[in-house]
């Protein structure tokens, strides 16, 4: 695995690694409902082990670094590519956070990271 950051100082927001992660092919808006990961619009139910993260980032509010979020990216077990947005802190969606950690380690990574250098 490539040692990425996990954030990058010139992203003034999520939307800006988004726009990149959707010219990537990460598309799809996922959602956690009971204990599964969905697809917005889909009915396919995952489950923790069916869901790889391919990378993660991290934000703080440009003016209240208490407003934190987490960007995963997010491909499953049939290649359905696209992300989920959490909050980071006492204003975390418990299903989201529950979900993600659930996710087997083996399955974690940054290895899509746009922020990998080669």
């Amino acid at each position: 695995m490539k040692n990425p950051e996990y954030s990058d100082p010139n992203a003034k927001h999520e939307l800006d690694f988004l726009k990149e992660y959707q010219k990537k092919g990460y598309t799809h808006n996922f959602r956690v409902q009971d204990d599964s990961l969905i697809a917005s619009g889909e009915d396919t139910k995952y489950k923790p082990e069916d869901v790889f993260i391919v990378a993660e980032h991290r934000y703080e509010g440009m003016s209240d670094p208490s407003d934190q979020s987490i960007l995963y990216v997010i491909t499953t077990e049939n290649d359905k590519k696209g992300t989920i947005l959490n909050a980071y802190g006492p204003s975390a969606d418990l299903d989201i956070h529950e979900f993600i950690e659930a996710i087997p380690e083996k399955n974690k990574s940054q290895d899509d990271s746009i922020l990998n250098i080669d």
